[in-house]
C-alpha cells in the first residue's frame, strides 16, 4: 500500500491508497475543519448528533495501518472521498466548502494517474525537484523505485503479501547489501518519520537498486515460493550487492554507508558544494 501525507493549508492529512484509491485519515479530516482541542470527543459528539451517520460508521469507515505521529504504522478509521463527504455534512465549518474542492481535486488527480501511471511519474519527480534533489539523484531515485514495484509484484506472484512480510525481506535486503538494517541506517543518518531513501547518496541508491534486482533475478531463477523461501532469496540478493560494496570501499578506502542526510540542505545544493 502507497501511504503519503496530503497538505491542505498547511495542514497535513494522512491518507493511502486502498482498494485502488485514496483513503483519507477521519481524524486528520475532523481537525483540519474543526481546529478541535479534543477531535476524538468531537468526533464522538459529532456521531451522536447524527444518527444516520453513526448507525452507517462502520461502513463508511475502515481501519487500516497509517503513518501515526511516532512515525510507526498504526491502525486508524480511514474514508474514501464518498466517506469523507458524507463526514462533512456534520460539520458546520466555513471550511468545509474549499475542502470539498480539495478533496474532489485529490481524488479526480488519483484517477487519472490510474488511467495514466506515467502522470504518477511526473508527479512524483516534480515534488522530488521542488524539493531541492538535482536531475541526477532523481533519475537514480525514480529507477530505483520502478526496481522496488518489479520486486514487490514478484513477491506478490509467489504468495508473499503480508506488510510485515515485505518490511522483513526488505531488511534481509539491506542488512546484507549494507550490513547495517533500515531502522540502523535510518539512526546512522539523524532520521525518525523521514523516508531512508530520500536521504540516500549516489552510492547508497545504486546499492539499494543492485541488491533489489538481484533479489529479483534470484527469486525467478530459484523459484522462490512463499515468505521463508523468498527470505534466503533476499539475503542472496543482498550478498550481490554486499559484495560488491566491500569491493568498492577496499578499493577506495571509504565506507558507502554514510551519516549524510538532506533534513537542512537539499541535496542539489550538497552537490554543487561537492563539485
Amino acid at each position: 500500500m502507497e501511504t503519503n501525507i496530503a497538505i491542505f493549508r498547511g495542514k497535513g492529512i494522512r491518507k493511502i491508497i486502498h482498494k485502488n484509491e485514496w483513503w483519507f485519515s477521519v481524524y486528520d479530516v475532523v481537525e483540519v475543519l474543526m481546529d478541535s482541542i479534543d477531535t476524538k470527543q468531537y468526533i464522538k459528539k459529532m456521531r451522536q448528533r447524527d444518527p444516520e451517520l453513526n448507525s452507517n460508521w462502520g461502513t463508511i469507515c475502515t481501519p487500516l495501518k497509517i503513518v501515526a505521529p511516532d512515525g510507526k504504522m498504526r491502525e486508524a478509521n480511514c474514508a474514501n472521498t464518498e466517506g469523507v463527504f458524507r463526514i462533512i455534512q456534520s460539520i458546520p465549518s466555513p471550511k468545509a466548502e474549499p475542502f470539498k474542492r480539495w478533496l474532489a481535486r485529490v481524488g479526480y488527480e488519483r484517477v487519472k494517474e490510474i488511467q495514466d501511471p506515467e502522470l504518477a511519474t511526473k508527479r512524483t519527480r516534480a515534488i522530488y525537484k521542488a524539493k531541492g534533489y538535482s536531475d541526477a539523484w532523481i533519475e537514480k531515485r525514480m529507477r530505483g523505485i520502478a526496481v522496488r514495484e518489479e520486486l514487490t509484484d514478484e513477491w506478490k506472484k509467489r504468495d508473499v503479501t503480508q506488510e510485515q512480510e515485505y518490511k522483513i525481506l526488505t531488511a534481509e535486503i539491506a542488512k546484507a547489501a549494507f550490513g547495517v538494517t533500515p531502522g540502523e541506517h535510518k539512526e546512522l543518518k539523524g532520521l525518525k518519520r523521514e523516508n531512508l531513501r530520500d536521504h540516500m547518496t549516489d552510492l547508497e541508491l545504486i546499492f539499494s537498486m543492485l541488491g533489489e534486482a538481484a533479489t529479483t533475478e534470484i527469486t525467478r531463477v530459484d523459484d522462490a515460493q512463499g515468505f521463508h523461501e523468498s527470505k534466503t532469496a533476499a539475503r542472496k540478493g543482498g550478498g550481490v550487492a554486499g559484495k560488491a560494496r566491500k569491493d568498492l570501499e577496499k578499493k577506495t578506502g571509504k565506507r558507502v554507508v554514510s551519516p549524510e542526510n538532506y533534513l537542512s540542505e537539499p541535496e542539489g545544493r550538497k552537490r554543487l558544494k561537492g563539485q
